[in-house]
């Protein structure tokens, strides 16, 4: 069972200005095929080649790192462009309640996201998760996330941003906390409040 790279369901310029169409392009034609190549290529004859990615990221640590960084990569980017959008959406009713009563507002969980990936060094990923049956905000390193065994903070993710540099730089520069702020335009918070209902 080949992973494979999905399709957009919108447009490479479907998110200016604030996400630019090269960026789109590349970032989904180039890193994430190559994510989902040599995830391919790592999993060839091993016993993790008939396995979905989920159940790749609940036992990843017995896995070498090019599954580790890749199959992340491919779910971490899978995850990104789902919950992308240009709708003009907001969360739903439970959603809402949730991050209310987690966060106080929605613009707070705005805020601590946005600080999660603006301070987290290097490359890596600011996440939404559901932990306990509550929202809880984290950021990880590289291509980990929150479903890895390995993970510095466990969960089931409904919103993930990417904060490595072929997300934003051609755009935004080094200006790591303008594409933060930007990126909150284009969440697709109906796809976000699925996630969260399944998650729940």
């Amino acid at each position: 069972m080949a992973h494979t790279l999905p399709a957009l369901t919108y447009a490479f310029d479907a998110l200016e200005p604030h996400i630019d169409a090269l960026t789109m392009q590349i970032h989904h034609d180039r890193h994430h095929q190559a994510y989902v190549d040599n995830l391919n290529k790592a999993l060839a004859g091993t016993e993790g080649e008939n396995k979905s990615l989920e159940e790749l990221m609940a036992e990843m640590s017995k896995y070498p790192a090019a599954v580790r960084n890749n199959g992340g990569g491919h779910y971490n980017h899978t995850l990104f462009w789902e919950i992308l959008g240009n709708n003009n959406s907001q969360p739903s009713a439970e959603l809402a309640a949730a991050i209310n009563s987690a966060f106080g507002s929605l613009d707070a969980l705005k805020e601590k996201m946005s600080a999660a990936g603006a301070t987290r060094f290097g490359s890596g990923w600011a996440w939404l998760i559901v932990k306990g049956g509550s929202l809880e905000v984290c950021s990880s390193p590289n291509q980990d996330n929150p479903l890895m065994d390995v993970a510095e903070v466990k969960g089931t993710p409904v919103l993930g941003i990417d904060v490595w540099e072929h997300a934003y730089y051609l755009h935004y520069q080094n200006k790591r906390p303008d594409y933060l702020k930007a990126i909150w335009n284009v969440i697709n918070w109906d796809v976000v409040s699925k996630k969260y209902a399944a998650a729940i």
